[in-house]
């Protein structure tokens, strides 16, 4: 990636081809370093009005075309993708704070994904029903939503961005993609650029950069029929709450506190590889971390020990620079958010066992010990790189400390006894469960979301985006017209 000479995108949105944005533009900073690296496009209420009119007059037209030339567009985008990987994965790196095996497990994903999202248009489309009147015939089918509005936020701008992008295209929608404008490139004019040169009509994908005026003209547009958001649960609340006054369908993938329990048969060695994967990857900025470490009292010690062990060998630096296990925090505001956490939480009475410090927004893999329910490590979602352990005595203890969050997003069960494991995964109230293993999974073939405030029941991935990205509909036919008696 050179950063000498302007990209086609350079200060541009992606609207009937790359066009100024009304809006103005923004640079795109390095984490890492604070350069600006490029320009981009900022969306603003007009860019939204230009675009989903836009939309709106190109989206019949591309959910008429007929299901296989669909699915060719977007497995074509995929293959220019995986082709585009290097430069792909160096804007994640530098644009996202990305340790470069995240970025290229980020891209692999995202093309399996893509080639997912272009099966779904051969599937059955409906069902037919019986009928009480002679000569009827009921179908129920699944019809594009309209225009679907993605809003995606900046930790996995690709991947995230994509789930939506890519299954709402193949089934027939047009599409305004809001990327946060910290992750522009990666998470939107990198995308736009794949599909037009996949030969993707125009109007049919837009890419709005900007912050959350953009995202609120794009949720309250009348020409958007559905929304599509990942982020924060106070925002997703406001979101759904709009999209409720206006009758207008939302999937809402929100934040979480999960939990990772480890009972007293655990390998406590697999545990703590568990525990440290899951709380420090990707600096802990993912919905999915391991946020709350509740250990069985009497491997509490022990277990705290492994996984200080484990947090004092990782190396925290520019992943651009060279091999880091962490890089940078995404800006500064979320840097000191974590260590407001951390610092407060020792204030009540934890106890910093490693890390709890950071140099710019480098934040070194924090360990917390003797966290209980009323301190701030435990109540929050943390989205930096903390361990915060919290120790209970009965499994029942375990469950009721789990489920007092409002969140339910993931959650993880370690036990060398897979029945013991499954009867508390059981009775937990999350979205997800994975016993013997971290809670940041994520398998793009298996529905996935949340409970709770992690979310409102939508679901992406596999046959969930079937009813996602469509709406059914009810059509009868009959051969010959009924007379009714009036």
């Amino acid at each position: 990636m050179s950063v000498s000479s302007p990209a086609i995108w350079s200060g541009k949105i992606f609207s009937n081809g790359w066009t100024d944005a009304a809006g103005g533009v923004q640079d795109v900073r390095e984490p890492a370093t604070g350069q600006s690296l490029e320009q981009t496009g900022i969306a603003n209420a007009a860019d939204v009005n230009r675009a989903a009119a836009s939309a709106k007059a190109a989206r019949a037209a591309w959910a008429a075309t007929p299901f296989d030339q669909r699915a060719a567009v977007v497995r074509e985008a995929a293959r220019l993708l995986k082709e585009r990987a290097a430069d792909i994965n160096t804007w994640n790196i530098r644009e996202c704070g990305s340790i470069g095996p995240k970025a290229e497990w980020e891209l692999h994903a995202t093309y399996e994904q893509m080639l997912m999202a272009a099966a779904l248009p051969m599937q059955a489309n409906g069902q037919m029903f019986p009928s009480s009147m002679p000569g009827r015939t009921n179908l129920w089918r699944r019809v594009p939503m309209g225009t679907v509005g993605v809003i995606a936020p900046w930790n996995f701008p690709l991947l995230l961005a994509m789930r939506s992008v890519a299954p709402a295209l193949a089934l027939g929608n047009a599409v305004l993609l809001k990327p946060d404008a910290q992750t522009a490139v990666t998470g939107g004019h990198l995308i736009s650029q794949v599909f037009a040169d996949a030969g993707l009509p125009d109007g049919v994908l837009h890419v709005l950069p900007g912050g959350p005026e953009t995202g609120d003209a794009v949720v309250r547009h009348p020409d958007v029929t559905m929304i599509s958001f990942t982020g924060s649960t106070a925002v997703g609340k406001s979101i759904g709450a709009t999209c409720g006054g206006l009758l207008k369908k939302v999937a809402l993938e929100l934040g979480g506190n999960n939990a990772l329990i480890v009972l007293d048969d655990a390998n406590l060695d697999a545990a703590a590889s568990n525990g440290a994967w899951g709380a420090f990857l990707h600096q802990g900025q993912i919905c999915m971390q391991a946020g709350r470490h509740l250990v069985q009292r009497k491997v509490a010690e022990a277990y705290a020990d492994k996984l200080v062990e484990r947090a004092r060998a990782l190396y925290v630096g520019d992943p651009h620079a060279g091999p880091a296990h962490l890089g940078p925090i995404i800006n500064a505001k979320q840097c000191s958010r974590v260590q407001d956490i951390v610092d407060r939480s020792v204030a009540q009475g934890a106890r910093l066992l490693t890390g709890g410090t950071h140099e710019g927004l480098f934040f070194q893999p924090t360990v917390l010990s003797g966290v209980t329910a009323d301190m701030p490590a435990f109540a929050d979602e943390i989205f930096g790189p903390v361990a915060p352990i919290t120790v209970f005595d009965t499994e029942d203890e375990a469950v009721e400390l789990v489920n007092a969050s409002p969140y339910g997003l993931a959650a993880a069960v370690h036990s060398a006894n897979v029945s013991r494991a499954m009867a508390v995964a059981n009775r937990l109230h999350t979205g997800m469960i994975h016993v013997n293993d971290q809670t940041v999974n994520n398998e793009f073939h298996v529905p996935f979301g949340g409970m709770g405030a992690s979310g409102n029941g939508g679901r992406f991935g596999g046959p969930a985006n079937l009813d996602e990205f469509t709406q059914t509909q009810w059509v009868s036919v009959m051969e010959q017209p009924i007379v009714y008696p009036f």
